[in-house]
């Protein structure tokens, strides 16, 4: 296997710095550099799945970034919406609510 030499992905060090590192080290290290590069799912797809177990979960802090990293990857806002109408049927109407005043936010927000 090849050595993976990492997309240089720092948002746990921002994030934490010193406070704490191994959630740093993992987040950049681990979770960016290798889970989010492996090749069964585009980002694009790996950001809706994403955006579905925050939803569900009702982890709105963490949904804020990962909404708009999905924007970034190119799921319209119109897909997310969509999307996040058919979580609350299955995640629980509150947890949708939640997550559709966040993208609100986040749209109105980035533009």
């Amino acid at each position: 296997m090849a050595e993976n030499t990492g997309t240089g992905w720092t948002g746990g060090k921002d994030a934490f710095g010193d406070f704490a590192p191994g959630m740093a080290h993992y987040t950049d290290k681990v979770l960016f550099d290798e889970v989010w590069e492996r090749q069964g799912l585009s980002k694009r797809d790996r950001c809706l799945v994403t955006v579905s177990a925050l939803t569900a979960l009702g982890k709105m802090d963490q949904l804020r970034f990962h909404l708009s990293f999905a924007r970034r990857h190119g799921v319209t806002d119109e897909e997310l919406r969509e999307a996040l109408l058919h979580l609350a049927f299955y995640s629980g109407w509150p947890n949708g609510m939640g997550a559709t005043s966040v993208l609100e936010n986040v749209v109105e927000q980035q533009g």
